[in-house]
């Protein structure tokens, strides 16, 4: 058993290095499949190792914290700077000129990521003010797209694999619940046909 055992740890450790370069050239989350087949191996090994690398960055096989972390994300796995350092890592962005989001455009994102699938004409009810500029600039970086239309022809839009990415999540599920106090979706619906 012990054999076993140190086998395992063997098979997971000499895994870790070609998983690391795979990583560290992938411009979007990639699955274990993925990577399994590249490394002709089964997926639930380097599922395995996967999770032994995410803890071994996190320190938590005795390895020392890092100022980056494996987690999940968009269905696949990807390296993130650590939620620690944020504020260093803002400062860095910031300083290196890489835009960010107006106040109008996260506003304009969080209703399609809430509300999704909605129209143009439903977001701009919600937010009191034209969108569709927001929205342009929203479909062009890839967090939103268009995924059909409505009975009455308007086009709908929902997050994109990309918004999962860039937030970080794995899923919809991921994002935070709205305050417990709030009326459920349809009651908004109510309220909002009678303004």
């Amino acid at each position: 058993m012990d054999a076993q055992t140190t086998d395992d740890r063997d098979a997971l450790a000499s895994l870790a290095v070609p998983i690391e370069a795979i990583l560290m050239i992938a411009a979007e989350p990639v699955d274990a499949g993925q990577i399994a087949e590249a490394l002709d191996v089964e997926a639930g090994l380097v599922e395995e190792a996967l999770e032994a690398l995410a803890d071994e960055y996190r320190g938590a096989r005795g390895g020392r914290p890092r100022g980056f972390e494996l987690r999940r994300a968009a269905g696949g796995w990807r390296i993130y700077s650590s939620p620690r350092w944020a504020d260093v890592v803002g400062r860095f962005v910031v300083g290196s000129g890489q835009s960010r989001l107006s106040q109008a455009a996260l506003e304009t994102l969080a209703v399609v990521a809430y509300r999704q699938p909605v129209s143009r004409s439903r977001i701009s009810h919600i937010r009191g003010v034209n969108v569709d500029a927001v929205v342009r600039t929203l479909v062009t970086r890839g967090l939103i797209e268009e995924v059909g239309e409505s009975e009455s022809g308007a086009r709908l839009y929902a997050t994109t694999r990309v918004f999962l990415e860039r937030m970080g999540f794995d899923s919809l599920d991921d994002l935070a619940p709205l305050a417990p106090f709030l009326p459920a979706s349809d009651e908004l619906d109510e309220l909002e046909e009678q303004l």
